[in-house]
């Protein structure tokens, strides 16, 4: 199964006799608040248009539990986060597909908690809205109740002494901008830098000018200049888990499985015990 759609390949399964839950997972980091300046709101947006059918879901109370020590967007309540996706209309048995307002990063988190706990058959919109070329819609369906119950794999998620076994082990990636991983500029967290042993892998890489997936053989050719060959083992991290869940899809369309360590750097650099490496040197 593949891990992306494109508008092209969705927009006849939505008028199909079994179309896809559309979940849209609208989001984006913002400093906007800090400097006084109203935050993203991904209702709002949602609620000027989005997909035909599509329920709105909200990546930090949702997909998230609240900040602190696990970091800013730790693993959420799994009862919460199924009875969120029972209202969202998900079932076991019916296809999902998520987009967001573009980036990926969003929809890719939503895309990664959906398979991490069970579900078969999840796509992420490649191109997310901005690809969409049909009409929007501004009515709020009321889907029927679904009935995915989250049931979490013991693969697939690494916390901290798992993400800093993996950097020596196997290849353990961060999605973040190469500023932040070498500890030049840290916009967000108490300090800047990277696990040690990791590789600088920004998840903007992923992609082309448009936002969409580079194919498949060029993303294999990418992770493999970082390392990522044969059997290795792979990890990502991020900020706070939700670039980082980008990655893991464009190493799924690659055909390379990977965890996430969902704590990522807000929780790793929270804790002064732990070491932080600086510059472009992995270790």
């Amino acid at each position: 199964m593949t891990a992306i759609i494109t508008a092209s390949e969705l927009a006849p399964e939505l008028t199909g006799g079994h179309p896809p839950v559309l979940l849209d997972v609208r989001w984006q980091l913002s400093l906007a608040k800090a400097a006084g300046a109203p935050a993203f709101d991904g209702r709002a947006e949602y609620a000027a248009g989005h997909l035909p059918g599509a329920v709105f879901v909200d990546l930090d109370r949702e997909l998230a539990a609240a900040p602190g020590a696990r970091g800013r967007h730790p693993l959420p309540d799994l009862a919460e986060f199924g009875a969120a996706m029972r209202r969202a209309g998900v079932s076991a048995t019916r296809p999902v597909v998520v987009y967001d307002g573009g980036q990926g990063w969003a929809a890719a988190r939503a895309w990664w908690l959906l398979r991490w706990t069970g579900h078969p058959d999840v796509r992420v919109l490649d191109g997310g809205l901005p690809s969409w070329t049909g009409e929007l819609s501004t009515e709020v369906p009321v889907p029927a109740e679904g009935d995915f119950v989250p049931a979490p794999r013991e693969a697939g998620l690494l916390d901290a002494d798992g993400a800093a076994a993996l950097a020596r082990t196997g290849v353990l990636l961060d999605a973040r901008a190469g500023e932040r991983y070498r500890g030049e500029a840290e916009p967000v967290d108490r300090v800047g830098g990277h696990i040690p042993g990791a590789v600088s892998a920004p998840t903007t890489e992923n992609v082309g000018p448009d936002g969409r997936f580079l194919p498949a053989a060029e993303l294999k050719d990418r992770f493999k200049a970082l390392g990522v060959s044969g059997d290795t083992e792979v990890g990502v991290y991020c900020g706070s888990g939700v670039s980082a869940a980008h990655e893991v899809l464009a190493l799924a369309v690659a055909g390379i499985p990977a965890a996430l360590y969902v704590g990522s750097w807000s929780e790793w650099s929270a804790d002064p015990s732990r070491p932080v490496a600086t510059g472009a040197d992995p270790r």
